[in-house]
């Protein structure tokens, strides 16, 4: 895991790799877990026996969005800011699926800092992140995420600042 000092480092990395997760274990049970808590249960993620007949994977598969909704964590594994009190997902710019990710693969993500500016109270980031799937060369996502990043004392403040001022934009020194 990379550590990186503050926000002016942060804003410093642009355009490079912040880091690379550990690979993470893609089991039938988490597919089912995930199909449990969206009502997705599609035969192509939840009947192992079927897939094995009629899928063109040969075996059940990752909901896209399970793929996508591993981002934070695969995020958190690969960097740390300090001086940062929380994080908050802001949302996703792009988000695209090239490769099924078939159950019991190993996946990781790949971080890389595409651009981070100045809001009240911290740092908005996009990162551009690419989950790979092991011994394959096309990755499960690609996802363009955008994490907003507070340093204040009182980061709740901050945001109660920003929504009174009807911006984002941290305040210009004259």
């Amino acid at each position: 895991m990379r550590i990186i000092q503050g926000k002016d480092e942060l804003k410093s990395l642009v355009g490079e790799e912040l880091g690379v997760s550990e690979w993470i274990p893609i089991t039938q049970e988490r597919i089912n877990a995930f199909a449990d808590g969206t009502d997705d249960h599609q035969w192509i993620h939840c009947d192992p026996e079927r897939a094995a007949r009629e899928s063109p994977f040969g075996t059940t598969i990752a909901h896209g969005y399970l793929t996508l909704s591993l981002i934070p964590a695969l995020a958190l594994k690969t960097f740390r800011v300090d001086g940062v009190k929380f994080v908050l997902n802001y949302g996703l710019n792009r988000v695209r699926f090239p490769n099924a990710v078939k159950a019991g693969a190993l996946v990781r993500g790949v971080c890389t800092l595409m651009e981070c500016k100045d809001i009240m109270g911290g740092a908005q980031i996009t990162c551009k992140m690419n989950i790979e799937i092991e011994g394959e060369a096309k990755p499960a996502c690609v996802a363009e995420t955008v994490m907003r990043f507070y340093f204040d004392e009182d980061p709740v403040l901050a945001i109660r600042n920003r929504r009174r001022r009807g911006s984002d934009q941290a305040p210009t020194e004259s």
